[in-house]
């Protein structure tokens, strides 16, 4: 059933005694509608606003609806035209169809009718926008993944998960990295009353500040160099379901505010565009940041981090639930696969700092190098292997967690040198062969005190 409250409307004919009925009888039921007397001030006002539905007369001064109607559809406006006609231009309203009309109707008609002609205008247009969302959804579809676990902890995230879910609320969802905080965005969508329409991810730290601007918002053509067409954000995509931001601490600070007006009245505006459009979806975000210190430090802003913050859901990482372990082990693995009991030992001793993303990779490589469908020691990467304890008579894991802490950092460090090297220091190269931000790279350059040849020298270090 459709509700009239939820339809935009824009009515344009030079007629003003007609027009005024229309609008009258329209807005008797419920529909925002808004008018105009010409087809160059309909244009005018669609560049203003997005409508759903346009009622047009062909016959207008100045411009005509079919020269307006022309340029619209160049000009890609996403509202379905009904188009009004006279007698005597039946062949100019069959020429507006082929212009993408949704449909025509010859003076005078009952308004009855026009009002049903215009439900199915925008009836129409939600099918196609539908349409739309779920084409780009099964295009960055990724195969889903299942959270697994009986751990203490991992219980108390499955009740969180239900309890707030069906809600519409904001939910920040903290964690190291590779402790799947998508999959709770997964799980909260689908236990949300928005779980029959889209859930849109886009992860803050992948793309430049440039390119994140015109993901989320969108952008119209001519916009900046390479924009050769409109395109929509994926606030529009969403628009109805839940937009998932990972990553949310590397927002640069301008996008930070473009963000906190769309939550907060649901607006937003392409690149490029003076048109401001409004969106409906509920926002889940992510960040292995600590965002209170952000704030404190001054770099997220703190009424965005309260606006994202309704309610925070923090996942322990893999060490914390070790318990855990084993079944995870079983499922990446699968059948008919086995794991030797030494291997297991190994992966139980283990601290995976990469969490289940690095369980996952160790087992995808143990698989590749295991025979016979086994999986032995030394089958696991190095550093599985390497980070057992000794045997000692009195405390044998304080000294084990400190080694292995320690082996840890220089093999990062190592790895990070060896990346910048080949890629002869260009950061942005490195950053992007490592999978991490630039600001990431940073972060690790202080942490190691790694400088490039040159500079190292002149530092004397």
């Amino acid at each position: 059933m459709i509700d009239p409250q939820e339809i935009r409307l824009l009515i344009a004919d030079d007629d003003e005694e007609f027009r005024s009925s229309l609008v009258r009888r329209f807005q008797r039921r419920g529909y925002e509608v808004e008018q105009v007397g010409d087809g160059a001030s309909a244009l005018h006002l669609l560049n203003q606003r997005e409508f759903d539905v346009l009622i047009l007369d062909l016959v207008m001064p100045s411009m005509s609806g079919l020269e307006a109607l022309k340029q619209i559809k160049e000009e890609r406006h996403d509202c379905e035209v009904i188009v009004l006609t006279g007698q005597g231009t039946i062949q100019t309203a069959v020429q507006a169809m082929k212009l993408g009309a949704f449909d025509f109707l010859t003076k005078p008609f009952p308004l009855a009718e026009l009002e049903v002609v215009v439900n199915r205008a925008y009836e129409h247009r939600q099918l196609r926008k539908e349409n739309f969302q779920l084409k780009q959804i099964l295009r960055r579809a990724a195969p889903q993944v299942r959270m697994i676990g009986q751990s203490p902890l991992m219980k108390e995230v499955f009740r969180l998960i239900e309890k707030a879910g069906p809600t519409d609320k904001a939910i920040l969802i903290q964690g190291e990295s590779g402790t799947g905080k998508e999959l709770v965005a997964q799980a909260l969508h689908r236990a949300s009353l928005r779980r029959d329409r889209p859930l849109v991810v886009v992860n803050c730290a992948a793309l430049p500040e440039t390119l994140l601007e015109s993901e989320l918002f969108g952008h119209e053509k001519g916009a900046f160099t390479g924009a050769v067409s409109a395109k929509p954000g994926l606030f529009e995509v969403a628009d109805g379901g839940t937009l998932f931001i990972d990553e949310i601490g590397e927002l640069p600070g301008a996008l930070q505010a473009k963000l906190l007006r769309a939550l907060e009245d649901g607006s937003i505006r392409r690149i490029g565009s003076l048109k401001e459009r409004r969106v409906n979806i509920r926002l889940l975000a992510a960040t292995n940041r600590n965002l209170a210190k952000e704030v404190e430090e001054g770099r997220f802003r703190e009424d965005l981090y309260y606006r994202i913050n309704v309610m925070s859901l923090v996942l322990p990482p893999l060490r914390e639930r070790k318990e855990d372990i084993p079944l995870l082990v079983d499922h990446f693995l699968g059948p008919p696969w086995q794991i030797e009991p030494a291997a297991m030992e190994a992966i139980m001793q283990y601290s995976w700092p990469g969490n289940v993303r690095q369980l996952i990779n160790a087992i995808d490589r143990a698989k590749i190098l295991a025979d016979d469908h086994v999986i032995r020691l030394r089958d696991l990467p190095p550093e599985v292997v390497g980070h057992r304890p000794a045997a000692s008579p009195t405390s044998p894991s304080a000294p084990t967690a400190a080694a292995g802490s320690l082996q840890l950092a220089e093999v990062q460090k190592n790895h990070v040198l060896q990346v910048l090297q080949r890629e002869g220091w260009n950061k942005a190269r490195a950053a992007r062969a490592l999978g991490i931000s630039r600001r990431s790279l940073y972060r690790l350059l202080e942490k190691y005190d790694i400088r490039p040849p040159a500079a190292s020298g002149q530092n004397g270090s």
